[in-house]
């Protein structure tokens, strides 16, 4: 039997995932070895943060229109102007009438609302206080769209991120984009060193998130090949089908962009046998943009060369992991663990076909490229299960749906999945499971005009809190998309991108809706309530080393009464967690190792004896419970 493949084994009604034995195999690596997955990754709470709409700490930086010039929808309104942090979502702003694009998503894509690394330096201690650990950044680089993802420099983190925009422009066009020993820190860049250094100072982690498989149309490389043409030094770096020729009035430029996407040119790429390949096979054509690469993922991971990785990031998360060659990630991976074999390397490994078939990423978790993947791909069959999204799912099945997702898999890359319900591309873990059709399918307005984008219901928080326990004792690291935790809602991006609800900010009851109709009246303001069940299970989660490091028994499958429950297993440490996913009360008797005592975790005044190998609990309808062995 091999001990780092999730494995069922059906044995007096019970189902068994062993961990310890492959635990125990890697924590003896040597961490020099190239497939040593940090350990500190698997203990972790993550806390994802879009920095342009977490908080604005700094007026004084706001984007100007000029600031957003050169990323979709290139045509800014002569009245845009900031959105005021507090106001409706769906109500249009002033701007909009004067704008020439066809609806409110598009417009939406034009606001900026100031989020700022000040922001996140004021709020770093409410991010201590709630429990988490770790933060992923999504991408701070150079650039004029909201998101991040089409810079115009990796280099450098993105001019109105700092205190003096102005300053930095300057900075950077002083430099040799190809030479680092002319590279210098900006007032942005000094700024984030600071945010390192604070999140450090917390025992806070925290990634970079960058593509290399893409830049914007105004990143200093494309915009020299548009100058020069077949002339430029970096000709090569990118897909381009054709040149432009200066004797015609036609301009002939053509390349390719992301998924077809025009913003964002793609790197050209050496691929070696067919581009359905999983993964492809191949490196990135250019040796100099490889090394520039190079040159600003080490940029960030030891900021003052000294050799010591402490004053840098934690690593890094790779978007569209799966479009890039797994040459260069086997580079890649070899650069990044030569400056700090501490440094995690998340992938997005997603769809395969979307939206019916995940990628299984077991490819990339062989030790030579990436340490976890965001684990949509652990998301979605919970979400079927709790949400019964699209349809009800039967405990057997879903058990099923977990070993055909994790399989072949070592446990060791499973401990340190980020285990993620919701990001920025995908909608808020309330209003998705609030709508409970396909996953990610037809999820926001304009795709779906009777998708639900008020508060979600009572019956909705159940299921949240239901799979939110079911995240916090599973295996792999529990993952927070901003704003959830009190109780944020949005369908899919745009929506999910709302700036943060903060309590010393006023906002405006959500009453607009984006095709004009009547809709209910909602409230903004923080969930204190959610709030605390979140800061409960961080720390149930933090406090018990069998829900990162434990065997995992699935000691209870009962489709018929539609429970479930599994044991985590430590040595002498055991975990109970149950579900009742019916819609009447239900007695659960659930096998356990341990003869004694159970503490209810969530309510320590309840305590469970076992009795002959059993604990005997009711549980009302949709209802979960954690119980924790006391010696």
């Amino acid at each position: 039997m091999k001990p780092n493949i999730f494995f069922l084994i059906i044995f007096v009604a019970s189902l068994s995932f062993s961990c310890n034995q492959s635990t125990q195999i890697d924590q003896n690596s040597s961490k020099s070895e190239i497939s040593y997955v940090p350990e500190w990754s698997k203990e972790v709470i993550w806390y994802q943060i879009f920095v342009e709409r977490f908080r604005n700490g700094d007026p004084s930086n706001d984007p100007t229109a000029n600031d957003i010039v050169g990323t979709y929808p290139d045509s800014i309104p002569g009245n845009w102007s900031i959105t005021p942090w507090g106001s409706d979502w769906y109500k249009p702003d002033a701007y909009f009438s004067q704008s020439s694009l066809p609806d409110k998503w598009n417009n939406l894509q034009l606001r900026r609302y100031g989020g700022d690394l000040q922001g996140v330096l004021d709020q770093l201690d409410y991010l201590k206080s709630l429990g988490i650990t770790a933060i992923y950044f999504n991408p701070l680089n150079d650039s004029p769209s909201l998101h991040k993802y089409d810079p115009r420099y990796w280099r450098h983190i993105d001019r109105n991120f700092g205190p003096n925009p102005k300053e930095d422009i300057e900075l950077i066009e002083s430099e040799n984009p190809v030479d680092p020993d002319t590279w210098k820190w900006t007032n942005a860049d000094k700024l984030f060193l600071k945010v390192i250094e604070e999140c450090h100072n917390r025992d806070i982690k925290l990634i970079m998130d960058y593509s290399w498989n893409h830049t914007g149309k105004v990143f200093w490389a494309f915009e020299d090949i548009k100058e020069k043409g077949k002339d430029s030094e970096f000709a090569d770096w990118y897909e381009i089908e054709s040149f432009d020729d200066p004797a015609t009035e036609e301009n002939e430029f053509a390349y390719n962009g992301w998924a077809g996407v025009q913003t964002m040119p793609e790197m050209k790429k050496d691929i070696i046998g067919t581009h359905d390949d999983v993964p492809l096979k191949g490196n990135l054509h250019s040796e100099e943009a490889k090394q520039h690469i190079f040159n600003v993922t080490k940029r960030w991971l030891d900021p003052d060369k000294d050799g010591d990785p402490s004053d840098g990031v934690d690593g890094y998360r790779l978007d569209v992991a799966e479009k890039i060659p797994a040459g260069f990630w086997r580079d890649y991976r070899i650069v990044v663990k030569q400056v700090n074999p501490e440094a995690y390397l998340l992938g997005e490994i997603w769809w395969k076909s979307w939206p019916d078939e995940l990628m299984l990423p077991h490819y990339y978790l062989e030790g030579d490229m990436f340490d976890a993947v965001m684990h949509y791909h652990w998301y979605r069959p919970a979400r079927h299960f709790f949400a019964d999204a699209p349809e009800p799912l039967k405990p057997s099945e879903f058990v099923a749906s977990l070993k055909e997702e994790f399989e072949e898999i070592s446990i060791d890359h499973l401990q340190a999945m980020m285990n993620l319900t919701a990001s920025h591309d995908a909608p808020r873990i309330s209003t998705s499971l609030y709508n409970n059709g396909r996953y990610k399918y037809m999820a926001k307005p304009w795709d779906n005009e009777n998708y639900k984008i008020d508060k979600p219901d009572k019956k909705t928080r159940t299921v949240q809190e239901m799979l939110l326990i079911h995240q916090y004792t599973f295996i792999g690291a529990p993952h927070i998309w901003y704003g959830d935790e009190i109780g944020m809602w949005g369908s899919d991006d745009p929506c999910t991108r709302k700036p943060m609800v903060w309590t010393d900010i006023e906002y405006e009851d959500e009453m607009a809706h984006p095709f004009n109709k009547e809709r209910k009246t909602d409230k903004v303001e923080q969930d204190t309530v959610l709030l605390n069940f979140y800061k409960k299970l961080i720390s149930i989660r933090k406090a018990n080393p069998a829900l990162v490091y434990g065997d995992i028994v699935f000691s209870l499958v009962d489709d018929e009464n539609r429970t479930l429950a599994y044991n985590r297993i430590l040595e002498s440490d055991e975990i109970v967690v149950a579900f009742n996913k019916s819609e009447s009360k239900k007695v659960l008797q659930i096998p356990v190792s341990n003869g004694g005592k159970y503490i209810n975790a969530l309510d320590h005044n309840l305590i469970y004896n076992s009795e002959n190998g059993f604990i005997n609990t009711e549980l009302d309808a949709t209802k979960a419970i954690i119980l924790i062995f006391e010696e």
